[in-house]
């Protein structure tokens, strides 16, 4: 099933069951993936990667949005913004642990020859590659950064 159809079933549930966090996320999700089908130069769908993508940015911009106001004591914008992203984040494959994505970097690591932090965007590029959708970028970085110092 596409994410757009799995969004559409959600929505529908979420409109009987009257859950309003769930409403506005899933209509966050539904007006993200038509923004991306039509912008100049798309086609007219998007790929289980472009899919992956936009989720993953969906909930990087909530979990941002909710650290922000928690550091400005506003706790009662922040706990709307952690709720959406867990709405939202359903949608992702399950997450790879640490010591997963060390192993892969590790890997990655042994077969380009990297010795330094210089050879680091040489093995973001290739990380990212293997664990698209199943990982955090800023994750991937730090894990990266201390195996490269």
């Amino acid at each position: 099933m596409s994410l757009q159809t799995a969004i559409m079933t959600a929505l529908k549930e979420a409109m009987k069951a009257k859950d309003q966090n769930a409403l506005t996320s899933l209509r966050a999700v539904k007006s993200a993936i038509l923004l991306a089908q039509t912008e100049s130069g798309a086609k007219a769908a998007l790929t289980e990667d472009q899919e992956l993508k936009l989720l993953q940015k969906l909930v990087k911009q909530r979990k941002d949005s909710a650290r922000i106001f928690t550091e400005q004591n506003r706790l009662d914008l922040a706990e709307p913004e952690l709720a959406q992203a867990e709405v939202i984040a359903q949608f992702l494959p399950e997450q790879m642990s640490e010591d997963a994505i060390g192993a892969i970097v590790d890997a990655v690591i042994a077969s380009t020859g990297a010795v330094g932090m210089k050879d680091m965007g040489k093995v973001m590029g290739q990380v990212n590659g293997k664990v698209a959708g199943k990982a955090d970028g800023s994750t991937v970085a730090k894990i990266v950064k201390s195996k490269l110092s």
